[in-house]
């Protein structure tokens, strides 16, 4: 059942093939440089890019701007506390802000940090405080036609394995996910939660969930879990979130807002600690880099998240859309998750080698075909990894339509009938920061004349 109807469009326009092809080249062929206005359908992320409720709306023009002591972050703290269980929080301007924030405070130089699987700028932020980054997901995270439930859960195994080898004392941190958006955004079970909890206890170290898709995953929780089959999306929440000891948040996912993050914590020192890095990295503590009308939409959003007509529409509409893929005949990531739709770039392009980026290929070709603009996570995202390579096509949040869904699956089907056409990808430039290379590296196909000279850093 649809949740919403539309008050406000906006004109979106295809360019012809031939201004496709010369944005690829003019970007170097990474569609973060691409212009949105030559983006047909958007599907880069589903963070920060999805539509506001005539609430949020309403929220936003009565924000109060005031630097300290703001009403706009009295109601932030209100829906906090009722929607995820923490008394105290401290506002960033977007989810890396806390990140920056969180883990600056529980992090220094040498020690290890474990995640079912760290993301891109998680990973960066555990590196950039002198940390290894380890990723403890299960088995069948990897495996793309793996039918299991909970596929985004954290393995204990690997992580008391991690703990074997370099001592306990260097594990002060222990991370969730959820759900696991380098797993192609499975869901985390609360099983699986309670004894992460557990084991971050015996090794006492920090347990901290990354919460940015805690609706949709509770979401997945009330379909999967036989012990929460009878409780609301809510429920799930506060249930599953309750089992940490910080939280770290982007706004612009389950927070339904375009901008905004923060931590949450009922832990008073580690609060006070977040407090003061926030004040240096992020503005005063009760607007933490937003605006005040920006804090109150998030506010209103966090309510909405947890809505059960409003979830409920949100993650069957991404399912629609693998259904539609995997019907075209598109190897789909199974089953679909929350937030994306995961395609699996090595067995569409089998006779590209892992080393030319084949996820990284296909972005481009959906994009030249269609305008359809997607991400790569796989060898090109996640280098030194043995991520399998997967291309992320995110739904933004109650922005588009079935319409829209059927484009983008001609678009891939069109691809994939030329697939013997399309060749490799090598780095012509790359950034110094490796683990986020995907933002600004620039590529060519590997066909093309030799390439340049490489711009600082390795690959």
């Amino acid at each position: 059942m649809v949740a919403y109807k539309s008050k406000v469009v906006e004109r979106i326009q295809l360019p012809s093939r031939e201004r496709r092809t010369a944005a690829l080249e003019e970007a170097g062929y990474n569609v973060f440089d691409l212009s949105a206005d030559e983006v047909f359908i958007d599907l880069l992320t589903d963070s920060g890019t999805g539509a506001m409720s005539d609430d949020q709306w309403a929220a936003l023009l009565r924000g109060d701007e005031a630097y300290a002591g703001s009403s706009s972050f009295d109601r932030l703290e209100s829906a906090v506390a009722d929607v995820m269980g923490f008394e105290h929080v401290v506002p960033t301007h977007q989810g890396r802000g806390a990140e920056n924030v969180l883990y600056g405070a529980l992090l220094s130089e040498g020690d290890v940090a474990l995640n079912n699987t760290h993301f891109d700028t998680t990973r960066a932020h555990v590196s950039n405080q002198g940390a290894d980054p380890v990723d403890c997901p299960v088995p069948s995270a990897h495996d793309p036609e793996a039918d299991e439930p909970f596929k985004g859960n954290f393995s204990l195994e690997r992580a008391r394995a991690a703990v074997d080898e370099v001592g306990a004392d260097r594990v002060p941190l222990v991370i969730l996910t959820v759900t696991n958006n380098s797993a192609a955004g499975q869901p985390v079970s609360v099983e699986n939660t309670r004894r992460v909890r557990a084991f971050a206890d015996e090794i006492d170290a920090a347990f901290v969930i990354d919460a940015c898709r805690f609706a949709e995953n509770a979401y997945f929780v009330t379909r999967r879990e036989d012990e929460f089959a009878e409780a609301t999306v809510a429920e799930v929440a506060r249930e599953q979130l309750g089992s940490a000891d910080a939280l770290v948040m982007s706004g612009k996912k389950d927070g339904l807002v375009n901008v905004g993050g923060f931590v949450a914590s009922d832990d008073e020192a580690l609060f006070e600690r977040c407090k003061q890095r926030a004040i240096l990295y992020e503005g005063f503590p009760t607007y933490g880099g937003m605006a005040g009308r920006d804090v109150a939409a998030m506010a209103v959003g966090l309510r909405e998240a947890v809505e059960e007509a409003y979830i409920e529409d949100r993650v069957e509409q991404v399912r629609e859309l693998g259904a539609m893929l995997e019907e075209a005949g598109l190897p789909v990531y199974e089953p679909v998750g929350g937030h994306a739709v995961y395609l699996d770039a090595g067995a569409a392009f089998p006779g590209i080698p892992a080393d030319e980026f084949p996820g990284q290929a296909l972005v481009c070709e959906l994009y030249r075909e269609g305008g359809v603009r997607g991400v790569e996570l796989g060898s090109f995202a996640f280098p030194e990894t043995d991520r399998p390579e997967l291309v992320r096509l995110a739904v933004p949040r109650r922005t588009y339509h079935r319409e829209h869904f059927e484009h983008v699956v001609e678009t891939a089907r069109a691809v994939l009938e030329r697939r013997e056409e399309v060749s490799g990808l090598e780095i012509v430039s790359n950034p110094a920061v490796p683990e986020l290379r995907h933002f600004s590296a620039a590529l060519e196909p590997v066909s093309a004349d030799p390439p340049i000279a490489v711009d600082g850093g390795s690959e």
